[in-house]
């Protein structure tokens, strides 16, 4: 890796490191907020339907990329925007201090079971200008070659330390399931920083915005834009629509399994802890093959990887219902359909920590970027409106095993649509990346 390293531009070694400092830190924080649907239903209470708001939240918010992007798009200091919209939103979570620190606690629990949403609601609103700023970043301070090794590099290490953060609040949490008060708190000064390393990087693109025409003019012709991205660049449309029938089956099984390993599993926190780090142990070790692998094949093909490693997760993970088989080890419930499971997962982590990020880079001219990136975002939000709360209520319905198997039947289809598509509209990723 660091023979690679030396072997870079100036401009791009600054940035890889700049970018890996941010990484280390977001991965330390995204590792604490992988417990948080679990903390909501093991030491708040919270019931199915706020878990699938949760869930639901986290992608919701994305609905405003378009209009994001495009106030992005006029904003003379960037970087500045970004930094606002970092504090504002980290800042939140300073208020976990003020939650009890115990579930004797006389005060209605659904008052904090509401904070809690709104806290990462308030949070999450940073995405829709945080992700297409970063690959707006990245992409002009990194050259076409290197892109996908470098990205590979700076994942790697953000898996890391959601690996080591993972595990030491699960440990934490079993010994006091309200540790999260005083630990989110570390976290909002922690994201702040991250913010501010992130805007360090020189992405050497003038800041001064062009366009004369009123905001909502823009904002109309970037909707009309998207149209027509979407009707002439078939290959992206094809793209997404794999996307959308995965994210489908993503999104809505994303609650009903923290309900799954909560009342049919009864794990405990060092349990599901356990879990996570091992896909992400795995996901660390072959990141940087698929960092190299991305940026030299068709992204569809690289997408039938990618859904096909979710399809077996699910499979194993729904086969848990009736193969209840484990053993003991430590304070851990370890079954053995599950390690099958997340070992699929670890491939599924590594594959989609750059598919979803950086794969609508590969379909557009650098300056097109964040217009393509703001309907990647866009369309996850639209099925994020629907996704996780049906999930819910499909297994209130339908049981477990129903939402597993809907879930599987649309990466099927999502896999035979990308197929279908390399066979119909097949393009070759060019080293300047034009098709």
């Amino acid at each position: 890796m660091f023979e690679n390293l030396l072997k870079i531009s100036g401009n791009e070694r600054k940035t890889f490191w700049l970018h890996l400092g941010y990484s280390i830190i977001d991965g330390f924080i995204m590792g604490l907020f992988a417990l948080n649907e679990y903390i909501l239903i093991k030491s708040l209470k919270g019931t199915n339907y706020q878990i699938g708001f949760l869930v639901q939240s986290t992608v919701l918010v994305l609905l405003f990329s378009i209009i994001i992007n495009e106030l992005f798009k006029r904003i003379r200091r960037k970087k500045s925007l970004i930094r606002y919209a970092g504090i504002l939103t980290r800042l939140p979570l300073l208020l976990f201090a003020f939650f009890p620190s115990n579930a004797n606690s006389t005060i209605d629990p659904l008052h904090f079971q509401l904070a809690f949403l709104i806290i990462f609601l308030i949070y999450y609103m940073a995405n829709p200008l945080l992700f297409p700023a970063i690959t707006h970043l990245l992409k002009n301070a990194y050259s076409h070659a290197n892109f996908g090794r470098l990205y590979g590099y700076a994942s790697s290490a953000n898996k890391i330390m959601m690996l080591v953060s993972t595990f030491l609040f699960g440990w934490f949490l079993d010994k006091d399931n309200f540790s999260f008060t005083w630990i989110y708190p570390v976290a909002a000064a922690l994201g702040i920083i991250s913010i501010y390393i992130l805007t360090n990087i020189n992405d050497e693109v003038p800041d001064v915005a062009e366009t004369k025409k009123p905001f909502y003019a823009s904002i109309r012709d970037s909707i009309i834009n998207s149209r027509i991205i979407l009707k002439e660049n078939k290959p992206y449309r094809d793209f997404e629509i794999g996307f959308g029938l995965y994210g489908w089956a993503w999104l809505s099984t994303m609650a009903v399994i923290t309900i799954f390993f909560e009342k049919e599993l009864h794990l405990n926190y060092s349990s599901i802890a356990f879990y996570k780090n091992a896909y992400n142990t795995l996901a660390i070790l072959i990141l940087p093959f698929f960092g190299k692998l991305i940026g030299n094949i068709d992204p569809r093909k690289f997408a039938i990887f990618t859904f096909s490693s979710m399809f077996f997760h699910l499979f194993f993970l729904g086969l848990t219902e009736f193969m209840p088989y484990y053993f003991n080890f430590w304070e851990l419930k370890v079954y053995y359909t599950l390690i099958a499971s997340y070992i699929s997962y670890g491939f599924f982590a590594a594959m989609m920590a750059l598919l979803w990020y950086i794969g609508p880079a590969y379909f557009c001219r650098n300056d097109e970027v964040s217009s393509y990136q703001a309907i990647h975002l866009t369309l996850t939000g639209v099925r994020g409106m629907l996704a996780p709360l049906l999930g819910v209520f499909i297994y209130q319905l339908m049981g477990f095993s129903g939402v597993f198997a809907l879930a599987l039947f649309s990466l099927a289809l999502a896999v035979y649509a990308m197929f279908l598509s390399m066979k119909k509209h097949p393009i070759k990723i060019n080293q300047d990346n034009s098709f």
